[in-house]
């Protein structure tokens, strides 16, 4: 068996390669948090495409968001999460997981962002499944 000198440049290698996926690591989050949110004026379209997709991403609109907004004196938009869970047995439906947050809004004379998760179970052609 043939030994091979340790190079300055064979020790240098596998610490570059682990400052390169610290690096990506690090990146990672950041990309993640670009999301695509659709604009919807309620929340069952959300919920029809995360029964059907596994997720779906909105943001708000309409009369009921502006309510919102005034009610608690804010401009930020009012975002909503759904991914599902898993699937149920009937095909099509799902148990979703929903969070619903808004930035700086005001309670109590004071900003704070607020947030709601709640689950309930949907179906992809926008019913509830049938109780079995």
């Amino acid at each position: 068996m043939t030994r091979h000198p340790t190079t300055r440049k064979t020790r240098v290698l596998p610490i570059a390669v682990a400052a390169v996926a610290i690096a990506c690591s690090t990146v990672q989050p950041t990309v993640a948090a670009a999301i695509e949110r659709i604009a919807v004026s309620e929340i069952k379209p959300l919920l029809m495409r995360a029964a059907e997709q596994g997720v779906a991403y909105g943001v708000l609109g309409g009369t009921g968001a502006a309510y919102v907004q005034r009610r608690f004196d804010t401009t930020s938009p009012i975002e909503i999460d759904v991914r599902r869970l898993r699937a149920l047995p009937q095909a099509g439906c799902g148990r979703l997981e929903v969070t619903t947050r808004q930035r700086a809004v005001l309670v109590a004379g004071q900003r704070q962002d607020q947030e709601l998760v709640y689950q309930l179970s949907y179906c992809a052609d926008g019913r509830f499944p049938e109780e079995r």
